[in-house]
C-alpha cells in the first residue's frame, strides 16, 4: 500500500498505467519481474525488468518516468536502443458497456493456450517464436475474452497486456462487422472495473478505426500521456 501511495503521488498524469501494472504483479503469480526506481522516496523512474532466458527474444522492459525529459536521459544509453518507435495514444474509460447478444451458436468465453498459436500469427507484432512466450503469460495469468463459433474455435479475442492495458484485440476478417468487437471491449472493460483494476488501452496514432471504436464506446483520450515502445540491440 505504501508503495502504491507513493506511486500515486510521484507519477499522476500516468496513475492508470503504473498502479494497473503493480496490481497486477502482485495479484497473480506470471513471469518473475523485478521492479527498480531511481531513488527513495522521491523517485523519478520505475524499470520493470523481466527475468531472461537464453531463449527468450520478446519481453518487455518497463520504464515509467515522471516527465519526458528525465524519461529520455535514463534510456539513452550508447549502442543499446534503436530509436525507432511508435506512440500509441492512451485512452482510458469513463463508461461501463453492455455485450450485445450473437448469432445462434456463437458464445462469449475466455482463451486458452489451444489458441495461443492463432493470436500469435494474428498479431501485428507476433508471427516469432520469441512472442509465443509473451502471449502464452497473458492467456495464462491476465484476464481475456473470445467470441466462439459454434464449434468452439475462436473468431474474435482481446487480451491484457502486463502493464495491464486492454490489447491484441483482433476479429478474423470474415466475422467482422458482427459488433463482436464492441461486445469484447464491453465484456473485458466490465471485468476489469469489477476485480478492481483500471480500464484503459493503448491505440496507435494512425489506427483511426480503432480509435473511433473505443471513443464512441465511452473511452477518452489523456492527451498528456503517450506509450512508446523501443527496440533495443544486444546488450
Amino acid at each position: 500500500e505504501t508503495i502504491l501511495n507513493k506511486i500515486r503521488n510521484n507519477f499522476c498524469k500516468i496513475q492508470k498505467y503504473v498502479y494497473g501494472f503493480i496490481v497486477l504483479r502482485n495479484r497473480v503469480q506470471s513471469e518473475p519481474v523485478t521492479v527498480l526506481v531511481d531513488k527513495w522516496p522521491k523517485f523519478r523512474v520505475i524499470v520493470c525488468k523481466p527475468s531472461y532466458e537464453k531463449s527468450d527474444v520478446f519481453k518487455d522492459i518497463l520504464i515509467f518516468a515522471s516527465d519526458a525529459t528525465i524519461l529520455e536521459e535514463t534510456i539513452r544509453i550508447p549502442s543499446v536502443i534503436e530509436w525507432s518507435r511508435f506512440s500509441p495514444f492512451f485512452l482510458h474509460c469513463a463508461l461501463l458497456f453492455h455485450s450485445s447478444g450473437f448469432s445462434s451458436g456463437f458464445s462469449l468465453s475466455s482463451l486458452s493456450e489451444s489458441h495461443l498459436d492463432l493470436v500469435n500469427q494474428t498479431w501485428k507484432f507476433g508471427k516469432h517464436p520469441g512472442t509465443l512466450g509473451m502471449i502464452r503469460d497473458m492467456i495464462a495469468h491476465f484476464p481475456s475474452r473470445c467470441v466462439l463459433d459454434p464449434e468452439g474455435r475462436p473468431v474474435s479475442w482481446i487480451l491484457t497486456y502486463a502493464c495491464c492495458a486492454m490489447g491484441m484485440l483482433y476479429t478474423l476478417p470474415e466475422h467482422r462487422g458482427r459488433g463482436y468487437a464492441k461486445a469484447l471491449i464491453g465484456s473485458m472493460a466490465k471485468t476489469l472495473k469489477a476485480q478492481g483494476y483500471p480500464v484503459f488501452c493503448f491505440v496507435e496514432e494512425e489506427n483511426a478505426v480503432s480509435y473511433q471504436l473505443f471513443t464512441s464506446m465511452g473511452f477518452t483520450e489523456d492527451p498528456s500521456h503517450r506509450q512508446v515502445w523501443f527496440g533495443f540491440n544486444n546488450f
